[in-house]
Formats: C-alpha cells, structure tokens, sequence
C-alpha cells in the first residue's frame, strides 16, 4: 500500500488510505481530533481537547473519577469519618455511634463525654458513676456490695464487723454503720478505735 501524500498520525492501509490513530483525523491523519466536540461528550463537567488526547476536569467541589465522571468530593468515602457518616442536602456530617461521643474538634473522630462530670448521668443514692468511653455505668457506693435479694440486684451495706475487714484495735469493739463501721474502745481503754490504751 502506497499512500502519496503520507499518513502523519496514522498507518497507511491501501492505495492513499490512512487509517488514523485515536486522537487524529483527516485524509492524511494530519489533524487533531477535538474530543470535546463529539457526542457522547467524553467529559461530565469541562473538557480540554489536546494535541492527539482531551482532559476531563470538574467544577469546584467535586472531584474526577477514572470514568470520566465528576463525584462530589463531600461523598463519605473522601471524608474519612471514624466511625461512618450520613450525606444531607451534599453536605457530609460524620456520626458517632452512641449518645455518650461527640464530635472532636476535627469533625471525624469521636471523643467521650464524661457523664459523671456533666451530670448527666443518673445513679441511685447507695451506687457511684464510673464513666466509660461512650458511656457510664452505676457501681455500688465503697462500703456496699451487689446482692440478689428479692428478685432483683441492689447494693447492700457490707458489714465490715462480720466480715472481719474492719480495722479497729484489738482491745476496741466494731459497730457497722450504713456503709461503712465505727471503732470504739472497750471498757477500760481509751482512743480512738483504731488505737487503744
């Protein structure tokens, strides 16, 4: 195959017949192709046509895909949340999954929120708070322990002076109290409970 006039871009494939590479155009395959002209157009937002190629670029706020479509860049996936995220109205919010984590200052991770500081926890009169990440839990006051009594859990006070995990001095006698206990020295001895002379 001979073709007089030359094939620029392409392969000459009989008697002056070019066949053009993708890009180009025209009998000698001397002229670019402009790929943003054509239908379908290869670009979703702006196209650029270059020498033999085209580029795809997207407005501001979205970002290019391998497929040629522009993806708003506030999508979940580019936000990189801790813990998953919800889009509303194109607009990315990151969660957290429990009432007791907020949102730290970068908008992705979640921080504790202490309730037993806040207050916003609720424990009964005999048990303390304990917070936890995300949330609390309710333990039994020191000087109680956790008893099944009449069918449900409650903090009983430990008698210490049964339990023999008083501390009070040999010559002393033990006295349980609510919650905790008292020494008192025997007859004939005098301080404080805890010492007696």
């Amino acid at each position: 195959a001979i073709c007089g006039h030359g094939c620029k871009y392409g392969e000459c494939m009989g008697p002056n017949k070019c066949k053009c590479f993708p890009g180009f155009t025209g009998k000698t395959c001397n002229q670019d192709l402009n790929e943003c002209g054509l239908m379908p157009r290869p670009c979703e937002h702006r196209c650029m046509n270059t020498h033999g190629s085209y580029k795809c670029y997207c407005l501001n706020g979205y970002m290019l895909m391998p497929d040629g479509t522009c993806a708003s860049s506030r999508t979940c996936a580019m936000v990189n949340c801790q813990y998953g995220c919800e889009e509303l109205k194109g607009e990315v919010q990151c969660l957290c999954p429990s009432g007791g984590l907020q949102l730290g200052p970068n908008g992705r991770t979640c921080i504790d929120i202490d309730e037993c500081s806040t207050g916003k926890a609720v424990c009964s009169y005999n048990r303390r708070c304990v917070n936890t990440f995300g949330s609390y839990y309710c333990k039994c006051q020191l000087g109680y322990e956790l008893k099944y009594i009449s069918s449900h859990y409650d903090c009983v006070d430990v008698n210490e002076c049964v339990t023999n995990t008083h501390r009070c001095n040999l010559h002393a006698e033990c006295l349980n109290t609510e919650g905790s206990f008292k020494c008192k020295c025997k007859q004939g001895y005098r301080g404080s409970g805890f010492d007696c002379a």
